[in-house]
């Protein structure tokens, strides 16, 4: 969950925090499509869409083996049930991005109570919120971090200012940072960040 990156102790908090009622209903519906989703055709779906997915019903059908209606109906079955989306893998440096960072927090422990943790974890909800180049984020566990966030920036610079800002806005809820920055537009890269290697995998 990324509103509860800062300033938590653990995903367990996180999964008691959210009502039972929520959590009962998010688990029937992943009961639901695991039921569902043992149809080989699902997969083979996904994973072609994984790899492109500007193609077209009836060239997934064509390519599948199956009729297009059976490509549409499934289609949109997994487009309710499992995709958060469509996207682009971009060409970071054509974006102008130098830099992919994994920063790791270590959250003080101060959720002396239930309104506590809530306050906190709306605080750095917002806070996330308003970093637009934060691909990720929420709980941790090892190392003794807690929270972590995946960003890219297009400096080190750029990067620095996003530390300085992390620390001045958020610090009084924060023990320790540590980064790995990773750099986009390095030659010697062996494998470039990409989801079609899980299609790749599932061949």
């Amino acid at each position: 969950m990324i509103g509860i990156a800062l300033g938590v102790e653990s995903p367990s908090r996180i999964h008691e925090s959210i009502p039972k009622a929520i959590r009962t209903r998010q688990a029937e519906k992943i009961q639901r499509f695991r039921m569902r989703k043992q149809k080989p055709i699902d997969q083979m779906i996904l994973f072609e869409l994984i790899k492109n997915s500007r193609i077209s019903d009836r060239q997934l059908a064509k390519k599948l083996g199956v009729s297009q209606p059976t490509v549409s109906r499934r289609r949109a079955s997994l487009e309710k049930e499992m995709f958060d989306g469509y996207t682009v893998v971009p060409k970071w440096d054509k974006l102008g991005y130098e830099l992919l960072a994994i920063t790791l927090v270590k959250a003080k422990p101060i959720f002396s109570s239930q309104e506590k943790y809530k306050a906190v974890s709306k605080r750095g909800f917002e806070w996330l919120s308003n970093q637009h180049n934060v691909l990720m984020g929420g709980a941790i566990e090892g190392m003794g971090f807690n929270s972590h966030m995946i960003s890219v920036h297009k400096s080190y610079s750029d990067y620095n200012e996003f530390l300085h800002t992390l620390r001045l806005e958020m610090g009084d809820l924060i023990d320790d940072v540590q980064t790995l920055l990773v750099d986009l537009v390095a030659k010697d890269r062996l494998k470039p960040l990409h989801l079609k290697y899980l299609a790749e995998a599932n061949k």
